[in-house]
């Protein structure tokens, strides 16, 4: 298994720290900044076997962007990816558009809890996911992987990576930095970070 895991560029919600989850919500520049520097360091990496590799996105538009942006920087044809919904961002249920420090002052039960066991805590709300249920989609979405992938996903998924390759602990893949403008190397049952461009 070879695979290039890329978190799709900032958006105007992930600089103010607000639960986004399955809302499709459009990168910022910097986010835009951040794939274009991801795909000039894929082109980097990987050079002329970039045709080798599968291509796939979270349908979400923030994904979607970073996909096409990436390519570009590749010199491919931009729309030429597939999509699969198993691996868009957890579902965090009445809680998206909301910021933790918004929710501190009216449910700091629930938030106490979630501090207690994030990986396995459900938010309110009839679509709500935990890590550990969205790291069921993820496993199945691995094991239809059988060809070298590059894939444009989400925070959660590459956190449910690191759990299901790469071993990490839950308690440590749900509070680990997922970096916007850096790549995973998933290979050989492990998963870990590419260095940054120049370093």
């Amino acid at each position: 298994m070879l695979i290039y895991a890329i978190r799709h560029g900032q958006t105007d919600w992930n600089a103010e720290d607000r639960f986004q989850g399955a809302r499709d919500i459009p990168l910022n520049d910097i986010g835009r900044g951040q794939a274009r520097a991801n795909g000039r360091l894929l082109a980097q990496e990987l050079g002329s076997t970039i045709t080798e590799f599968d291509f796939v996105a979270s349908p979400l538009g923030r994904t979607r962007e970073t996909m096409e942006l990436i390519r570009a920087e590749l010199g491919l044809p931009v729309a030429d990816y597939r999509t699969d919904d198993r691996i868009i961002e957890v579902c965090f249920g009445d809680w998206e558009t909301r910021t933790l420090e918004e929710l501190s002052l009216d449910q700091a039960d629930a938030v106490a809890q979630r501090d207690a066991d994030k990986w396995h805590f459900i938010p309110p709300g009839s679509d709500a996911e935990s890590y550990e249920i969205l790291s069921w989609r993820v496993a199945s979405w691995l094991e239809t992987v059988d060809r070298p992938t590059i894939c444009v996903c989400h925070g959660g998924v590459i956190r449910s990576l690191f759990k299901l390759v790469g071993q990490l602990p839950a308690e440590d893949a749900v509070v680990m930095p997922v970096h916007q403008d850096r790549i995973v190397l998933i290979k050989d049952g492990s998963a870990s970070w590419l260095p940054v461009a120049g370093g």
